[in-house]
């Protein structure tokens, strides 16, 4: 009797179990595919008896909007358009509907983390503390399972930031529906990213289970490092003529093509990283997270900061704030006569955009504001207000027609979506599921 070798029968035995999960994933990856991006408009449309909410914090009763190859052609009261001007357009007659503007989301690392929890799944950060010339872009994945999940919220557009280190990388804005990052590409690089150094750092202490707040002994060091490398570049645009990454991609923000983007929460740190930032002659700033940033407002107002901010739902950073105080912040900021923007930190929550714009429409700030919050002002502070975040002509078909306030969790029910004109497909892995089982059940109960 012959005995087979038994490395080799032990061998053959894993490559069988390789060979079968290899085929399940495949198998589970066709199962699971993104939708395809949309065709060209090929004819124009327009959804007529709409409330079009325009975006700038107006909204027009029953109204018509109109689009043609790609780009709004008509925003008008249904009264003020003849049957002649809509003569060649698909009319969709949706009374009772809402039609908004593609909402956009700042800072976020959608296409760049899958699975936050999943190390495999993140390429979102880069080693080493200042990387300037890291391009998000490249690495942002058109095919990832998140980007449904926005869209099915009403998000179109989307800043792909770089995270972690010092200075992250560069940011760029794209559409959430696109064959691959250069086809989604709205905005290349368009800014750079830091986390300003704190001051202080926050230590657990398991004697008393507080977190307690300690002095960053490092902080001077690390804005050092900051302040150097603002003057090598500096001194590389005038010198000219040697080739270096890190301080190429620093030069738009001297010349104003590109803008700093500054993630910082403390009063103090906001005030001196501004000063110092505007003090080496950077154009463009725009302050992300801002949790103290109401107690510096007129400060940011006299230097035109606009104001990204962080995590509406969430508890404030000081016992002695008001419990609702994140909550009010994005309305209070407003009122101080700042721009105002809102992001999430991490994907997995970021697709809830508009309903935390709800919750500071609620807190103060009204609807059509808290709107413009994730529409207008957001396309503003990223360069893109000449092609996106309001109903108006001339500007891209990227809008969706909710049955209800697109704001409110239980209204937001997208019966479709455009972008650029093009009709989108808005069905994920979730609303598969979804009927999946609901068929299940359903047969089970007959």
């Amino acid at each position: 009797m012959i005995y087979p070798n038994h490395k080799i029968f032990e061998q053959m035995k894993f490559f069988k179990l390789v060979y079968t999960l290899l085929l399940a994933c495949i198998a589970g990856s066709v199962l699971a595919q993104v939708p395809s991006p949309g065709k060209p408009q090929e004819k124009p449309i327009a959804l007529v008896g709409v409330t079009a909410h325009i975006g700038n914090g107006s909204v027009v009763e029953d109204a018509v909007v109109g689009f043609d190859k790609g780009k709004i052609t008509i925003v008008d009261a249904k009264s003020n358009v003849s049957d002649d001007k809509l003569s060649g357009y698909e009319v969709f007659d949706l009374a009772g509907k809402h039609v908004y503007p593609g909402f956009i989301i700042p800072a976020t690392d959608l296409g760049l983390t899958e699975i936050g929890a999943v190390r495999a799944t993140r390429d979102s950060r880069e080693i080493g503390e200042l990387n300037p010339n890291i391009r998000s872009i490249i690495a942002y994945n058109t095919d990832s399972e998140n980007i449904p999940t926005f869209r099915f919220n009403g998000i179109l557009y989307a800043q792909i930031t770089p995270q972690g280190g010092r200075i992250s990388g560069s940011s760029s804005v794209v559409g959430l529906d696109a064959w691959n990052w250069e086809d989604a590409v709205v905005k290349m690089d368009e800014g750079i990213h830091i986390n300003w150094p704190g001051k202080y750092t926050r230590e657990f202490d398991f004697a008393t289970f507080t977190v307690n707040r300690v002095p960053n002994k490092e902080y001077d060091q690390d804005v050092q490092s900051v302040k150097t490398l603002l003057d090598d570049t500096k001194s590389y645009i005038e010198i000219g003529e040697t080739s270096n990454l890190k301080l190429e991609a620093m030069k738009g923000l001297f010349d104003g093509s590109k803008t700093m983007y500054v993630h910082t929460g403390s009063a103090q740190e906001i005030v001196e990283s501004i000063k110092i930032l505007k003090g080496y002659g950077i154009k463009k700033i725009v302050l992300v997270e801002g949790e103290e940033a109401l107690l510096v407002a007129d400060f940011l107002k006299e230097n035109d900061i606009p104001v990204i901010v962080t995590d509406v739902h969430r508890l404030p950073s000081r016992a002695e704030d008001p419990i609702d105080l994140p909550y009010a912040l994005p309305s209070l900021l407003v009122e101080q006569g700042l721009t105002v923007s809102l992001m999430y930190d991490g994907v997995s929550n970021a697709r809830n955009l508009p309903f935390y714009a709800g919750t500071a429409a609620t807190y103060g700030m009204g609807k059509e504001e808290a709107l413009k919050c994730i529409t207008l002002n957001a396309a503003k502070i990223l360069g893109i207000d000449d092609v996106a975040g309001s109903l108006e002509t001339g500007k891209d078909a990227s809008l969706f027609v909710s049955e209800g306030d697109a704001l409110d969790m239980r209204t937001n029910i997208l019966e479709r979506a455009y972008f650029q004109g093009r009709f989108l497909d808005l069905e994920g892995i979730q609303q598969r599921l979804y009927q999946k089982y609901k068929e299940k059940y359903e047969a089970a109960g007959k």
